[in-house]
């Protein structure tokens, strides 16, 4: 089904839809992004890359990843605090300290709310397409769709500049944005700073840029619309 017939005045309401499609497919694409990177392979991944830096306190290689593992299942899963406060090292110290606690318990909040918008813009843009089809808008959509894609390849490409040249600078506002001031410092000798670097930070920022530059390229030629005569 397309839009109507050729000379038919389009409803204004179509073009409307179609930008709230252009915001939503943005979300989507980078909040995919994200959820693709929080697994345990993803972390796997990222401490085979050459160079990375090994830990100065101790951590091997098979250290972080059980270390890592029980992190991220932590991130998804319903489980308190309690889930990483209990946990405690061979020799009877906690894993992680007070402070560190208090900051997973944010990066938890923060990534559940995202999840939250994330099935909110999937949900919201299948049904804006079942009504685009039904309702005989579905050139207008697929604008929306194309249009979101190239929004999010700038939106991306502008990022990455920034990340490529003061990453410290865009680290430091991320978390001045995302959490309370002072929350997110840690000692280099703190297990969160052993287990994730900031060279981990750096590539994981990197990798959902190039993931969701891909699915806005991929967005933006597909849904292209057609010339009309």
């Amino acid at each position: 089904m397309t839009d109507n017939q050729p000379g038919e005045k389009k409803p204004a309401y179509h073009n409307w839809l179609a930008w709230l499609v252009a915001i939503l497919v943005p979300v989507m694409l980078i909040l995919t992004s994200v959820r693709l990177l929080v697994t345990p392979l993803f972390v796997q991944i990222e401490y085979r890359t050459p160079y990375f830096p090994a830990d100065p306190y101790g951590f091997t290689q098979q250290d972080r990843l059980y270390w890592s593992q029980i992190a991220v299942e932590y991130l998804l899963n319903d489980e308190g605090i309690s889930f990483l406060e209990e946990l405690q090292f061979e020799d009877g110290t906690q894993v992680y300290n007070a402070r560190e606690l208090k900051h997973m318990l944010d990066v938890k909040e923060v990534l559940q709310s995202a999840l939250v918008v994330w099935y909110f813009s999937i949900g919201s843009i299948f049904l804006l397409g079942m009504w685009a089809y039904w309702g005989k808008w579905m050139d207008a959509y697929q604008r929306g769709i194309s249009r979101g894609g190239w929004i999010t390849v700038g939106i991306i490409a502008v990022t990455m500049v920034i990340v490529l040249i003061g990453f410290s600078v865009f680290f430091v506002f991320f978390h001045q944005v995302f959490f309370e001031s002072g929350t997110w410092v840690f000692r280099f000798s703190d297990t969160l700073i052993r287990l994730f670097p900031q060279r981990f930070w750096r590539d994981t920022f990197i990798a959902i840029g190039l993931l969701s530059l891909a699915g806005g390229l991929l967005l933006g030629f597909a849904f292209k619309p057609k010339n009309r005569q």
